[in-house]
């Protein structure tokens, strides 16, 4: 039922617990005390909206940042990506397989603001070898939303 719970919750977090109670088939008062638990535990961490800035005119920069790093004694790669979630342009922090180690995601103002925030923060960090950046073009999807494309045709006529 927690799981549920959790889905109904992940999905549409302006769910109230009398809605998801009708859904369950439960009493509003189980419902309230899973959340409770789920919020008291940890398990739940935040209820947020997804936001198409894209619609607001705001300019920002979103970037995938790989990173190369020699992991530190006692504590592997876990010191290093406590280092790196610190910051605040720094949106997610992902250990990898493959051929690198670390999988950041950041948004910053420009293209300039992420290239200062590699050279100057994340390549100081003791323990990073090396990084490389990927810019977001289009955001078509984030958090199972999709987000509707922009349809206008803003190309000119080349006649």
């Amino acid at each position: 039922m927690k799981n549920r719970i959790l889905s109904y919750l992940e999905d549409e977090a302006r769910l109230t617990p009398a809605q998801i109670a009708v859904m369950l088939g439960i009493s509003e008062n189980e419902v309230q005390a899973i959340i409770d638990e789920c919020e008291a535990d940890g398990t739940i961490l935040s209820y947020r909206a997804v936001v198409n800035w894209d619609k607001t005119g705001k300019e920002s920069v979103v970037a995938l940042i790989e990173l190369k790093t020699r992991p530190q004694k006692d504590s592997g790669f876990d010191t290093i990506a406590e280092k790196v979630s610190c910051y605040p342009e720094v949106q997610s922090v992902y250990l990898m397989s493959g051929g690198f180690d670390l999988a950041i995601t950041v948004t910053c103002r420009t293209m300039r603001d992420v290239a200062v925030f590699v050279a100057e923060k994340l390549a100081t960090i003791d323990g990073v070898t090396s990084t490389a950046t990927h810019f977001v073009m289009q955001k078509y999807k984030e958090n199972n939303i999709v987000f509707e494309p922009d349809t206008t045709d803003k190309r000119g006529n080349i006649w």
